[in-house]
């Protein structure tokens, strides 16, 4: 299963926001891919937008794993002052709709 997201920065967070997510924390890390992520990337657009993509076998079951991880709770209130796009606690953003594919 391929997911996609956007998220927006706020465009004054954004140079401390690039800094952090080169160093995504160690447990963070590891609770992704314990959750059954594989070939996760961000992308920076223009002003702040960015496209989150992943691909895993079940997006439920990511989506409860990753809720019951505190590493991962921790990691989202801290970057919660960066975003722009109102993200509930322990909740995924919304997936983007895929229209087109080349296998």
């Amino acid at each position: 299963m391929r997911v996609c997201f956007h998220l927006k920065v706020r465009p004054d967070r954004w140079d401390e926001y690039r800094r952090h997510h080169e160093a995504v924390w160690p447990e963070v890390l590891a609770a992704l891919k314990a959750a059954g992520i594989r070939n996760y990337s961000i992308f920076a657009w223009r002003d702040g937008h960015e496209f989150g993509f992943l691909e895993c076998d079940d997006w439920e079951a990511v989506q409860r794993d990753l809720a019951a991880s505190k590493a991962v709770a921790q990691w989202e209130a801290f970057m919660a002052d960066y975003l722009e796009t109102p993200v509930e606690p322990g909740r995924s953003p919304e997936r983007l709709i895929e229209i087109f594919r080349l296998d």
